[in-house]
């Protein structure tokens, strides 16, 4: 049976910069082909527009699909659901799907739908990323023009037009795996540092909290996280029981400034000698990404007496690791990729994963 197709819900108020982080990972994405569906309700598909034009080889057109029918968590069975068929149907089949949710969509009924049956067995929820305005949530907004969010919530009748966008925010962090806090170079360090502490402190356990400019996020670390969502809805279940709410994105947000630079984040190689034991190499692995707030940590491993490379791969403390092939002709050492936001102490990295 063929492996499952990735997808990854990007979720977040209006102006917070979700359709700018899609934008910089379609240029970005290294020849992976990503396809897009985008919740549009309440606009004329500026966003679609912006990512339609946005000229890249391996996101064409018909890679961009939008559901424009109403907010996405209200529209699952009719919207969603035949349209992710529909792309799952398809000869070539997308590498991986994002998923653009309107600003007050709520993430979990849709990642609870990857489990209806109709898409079950084909497609699994990479990750729920909540892109968060930094600036407007460090002066207790939430969103940088909130009259904007109330004007397109009004729109939908479905909706009830008088939750408190504190809740709705509540609901967003309490689903995702990795919060992005976006316009973070508006902030000066004391004030981003609190925020990052903060939202760490209102996220599930392990939710990694990064930070973003412009929505620069290397893809390596956006796409990827292998995390199947949709087996884990008791975790991340809405803390909140209003009905779905609505918005739009973030049209303003869409520099075509190319000014993507990852300065934000760096990654360097560390290698080291075989390995004896490979769980209580994993529990060291867990432990050095802990202390250090590594991000992503990949590569493999030389096991003493085993012919076999043990693989290993880490997002934020949860490392997987297998035996893949022999090692050949090459030098059996033990090689490792460590990935993070910059700053990383390599020294006493590269010294604890050598230990």
């Amino acid at each position: 049976m063929p492996a499952k197709i990735p997808a990854t819900v990007v979720t977040g108020f209006l102006g917070a910069g979700k359709t700018t982080l899609i934008r910089h990972m379609l240029e970005n994405a290294n020849g992976k082909r990503i396809a897009l569906i985008i919740n549009e309700f309440g606009d004329l598909g500026v966003d679609g527009d912006i990512l339609k034009g946005c000229g890249i080889e391996t996101c064409s057109d018909e890679d961009v699909m939008e559901l424009s029918n109403g907010c996405i968590c209200c529209t699952v069975a009719e919207d969603f659901v035949p349209t992710m068929q529909k792309l799952l149907e398809r000869e070539n089949a997308p590498d991986h799907i994002v998923i653009e949710t309107s600003g007050l969509a709520l993430p979990q009924p849709l990642v609870r739908a990857f489990s209806w049956p109709e898409i079950s067995t084909r497609v699994t929820v990479d990750g729920v990323v909540t892109v968060v305005d930094g600036k407007a949530v460090t002066e207790g907004r939430f969103a940088h023009d909130v009259a904007a969010v109330d004007a397109q919530r009004k729109l939908d009748e479905n909706l009830d037009h008088e939750t408190p966008l504190s809740e709705l925010f509540e609901d967003q962090l309490a689903c995702a795996d990795m919060i992005v806090i976006n316009k973070s170079d508006l902030l000066d360090a004391d004030a981003l540092q609190a925020l990052t502490e903060r939202l760490r402190g209102d996220a599930r356990g392990g939710v990694q909290v990064v930070t973003s400019s412009m929505g620069a996020l290397p893809v390596e670390v956006l796409l990827g996280q292998g995390i199947g969502a949709e087996m884990d809805m008791e975790a991340r279940h809405e803390l909140h029981h209003h009905h779905h709410d609505h918005d739009d994105d973030d049209h303003h947000d869409d520099d075509h400034q190319h000014e993507h630079d990852h300065d934000a984040f760096e990654s360097f190689v560390v290698t080291r000698p075989e390995i004896t034991d490979p769980a209580g190499f994993a529990n060291q692995l867990a432990e050095v990404i802990r202390t250090h707030d590594i991000l992503r940590l990949k590569g493999f491993a030389a096991v003493a007496g085993k012919p076999m490379r043990l693989t290993l791969q880490a997002v934020g403390p949860r490392v997987d690791s297998y035996f893949d092939q022999p090692f050949g002709t090459g030098p059996r050492e033990t090689r490792l990729v460590v990935i993070g936001q910059a700053g990383l102490d390599r020294a006493a990295i590269t010294a604890a994963l050598s230990a």
